[in-house]
Parts: structure tokens; sequence; C-alpha cells
């Protein structure tokens, strides 16, 4: 019985897979929101190594967070990986929660799926667990608890935090930039405030110095839609020229490029130092896919390789 089951379960799980990657898959993405669909469509080429690193792991994650803005086709996803053991321990049960979220919203083929994965866990899993965010005045949290989600800094509170989410996931991908990039700088640069103003006459929520904003025609910095766009076309630069590595981008746009080709990496600035920590742990992972069409590149871009592995 057990060999029947697989037997049927992988003959029409390839069929599921060949049509949801067509039709269904370009039916549900016409009602996402840009940010969401930006996610499932990250995820898909981390998870079949199109364009970019095959990273089952990494698309698990961004499925996740797709999911739990109730991604109809990211909770199949899931429900995929789970039910063939695809870069996952094989979990019939986990692949059937996801299965039936997406049931419910009417997706077919993970309805079918369900007749072959048996009954859900019932205990939600941890990646679509609501985030507590945590507030600007809350102490360190004491030695040997758990870390909370990075993520959870991008849930807004205010509606001013919630209007600038959404100009960020409306725009972010005409730019080709992760959403959650230009959140993270963000959140360093003024912690939301559109207003924020720095003792350098950096301005906005991107915290544009004027040469920047000169530099990517930003007339009104302190307009959020302007900044904004002027914010992520320098990140979309910065992003080619340090061929998509995180760290450096980071550091350049505290530092300026020019220090980080100086010092062939981050610069030992204590601000800058920290201020990459912090874009990191609120990102989460070191590559980002880049601009190929852009021409500039770091002329120590070999150096760079050779002195931090990337």
């Amino acid at each position: 019985m057990r060999r029947a089951r697989i037997s049927a379960l992988s003959v029409l799980a390839a069929v599921v897979f060949l049509v949801c990657r067509t039709g269904w898959a370009q039916s549900i993405s016409r009602g996402d929101n840009s940010g969401t669909a930006a996610l499932r469509a990250e995820a898909q080429a981390y998870e079949h190594g199109e364009g970019l690193p095959k990273d089952v792991a990494l698309a698990v994650q961004l499925y996740c967070e797709a999911a739990r803005r109730g991604d109809a086709e990211a909770q199949f996803n899931l429900g995929w990986i789970y039910a063939n053991g695809r870069g996952v321990a094989r979990d019939d049960a986990v692949a059937a929660y996801f299965f039936r979220l997406a049931a419910r919203q009417g997706h077919e083929y993970a309805e079918r799926m369900l007749r072959f994965v048996g009954e859900p866990v019932s205990e939600m899993p941890g990646c679509l667990r609501e985030k507590r965010v945590a507030q600007p005045q809350e102490a360190p949290q004491a030695s040997g608890a758990v870390t909370p989600d990075p993520m959870a800094e991008f849930l807004p509170i205010t509606p001013a935090q919630k209007k600038t989410v959404e100009l960020v996931n409306k725009l972010a991908p005409e730019y080709g930039v992760d959403p959650r990039l230009a959140l993270a700088v963000i959140r360093a640069e003024s912690n939301f405030h559109p207003l924020a103003r720095s003792v350098k006459n950096a301005q906005g929520l991107m915290q544009l110095i004027p040469e920047t904003a000169a530099r990517f025609n930003v007339a009104k910095p302190l307009d959020p839609t302007q900044n904004v766009r002027g914010g992520l076309a320098y990140l979309r630069w910065l992003l080619a020229y340090f061929q998509g590595n995180v760290t450096l981008v980071a550091a350049a746009y505290n530092a300026g490029e020019g220090a980080v080709n100086r010092y062939h990496g981050v610069p030992p600035y204590p601000e800058t130092r920290a201020y990459v920590r912090r874009i990191m742990e609120f990102f989460g992972r070191n590559y980002h896919p880049y601009d190929t069409t852009l021409p500039d590149r770091s002329p120590v871009l070999s150096r760079l390789r050779a002195a931090i592995g990337f």
C-alpha cells in the first residue's frame, strides 16, 4: 500500500507541478501585491537555481514569509517541498497544513494533494506565527533568551509606518531591490521618520545626503516617494557595483563606496561596523541579485573577494 501511495503521489505531483508553474501560478499572481509576489518569485529562483545559487533552505524562508502574508501559491509550494522532502525532511503532516491553507483560498491542486498526505499537524508551523514587534525602548534580552525574529522589525505599528511599508513594497520591484533590504535601510537610517535629518544633513526616510540626492535626481528629499526612489536607485547601483554582496553594499550606504574601496572591505569605523551588523540582522543574508546591465564595478572586487570570500 505504501509503495502504491508513493507512486500515485509522484504521478499527481508531477502533473500538479507542471500545471502550477504555468496557468494557475499566473492566475494567482495577478491578485498579489508586488511585495508578496516578489518574495515568491525570489523563493522560486532559489528553489530551482534559476539565475541564483540553488538554496532550498532559503527558498523555504522566503516562501514562509509570503505564505504568512496570505499567498496561496507560496503555501502550496511549501506543501510541495515538505511532501516530497525537497531539501528538507519529508513531513506529510506539515505538508498537509500548508496544502490546507492554500486549498481554503481555492487552490485546486492543493486540495487534490490533501488526498495523499493525510491529516495536518495541529500546531501552526513556526514560520507562520504572528511576530511580536519589538518596541524601541525594550531592554536587551537576558543571556540565553531566544532572539526575536528580525522580520518582526518590519511589521508596522503605526499608520505612518504602514504607509512607508506599502510605499516600499510598491516601488522596490521597479528597481530590482528586495523590499526587505530597503526596509532594513529605512529602519537603520531613520526609524521610519520621513522628516528625519542628521547632523550631516542626511534627509528623509532613507537619509539621503545632498550629493546622493542630486546624483539620483531627488529634488525634494523630504518627500517620501522621492526619497524612497532615490534610496532604491542608490541601492540598485551599489548592488551592481559590489555584485550583490550585501555586507559591502551596507558599508557603502553608510560610509560611501570610496571608503569601502580604500579599505578593501568594511571600513574600521565603529559606526559603519555597527550599521552593517544591523542591516545584516534585519535582512538576514549576504547575497542579493543585481542588475548586470549597469556598467560600474568596484575596481577592487578581486581583492575584496580574496579578503572576505565572496
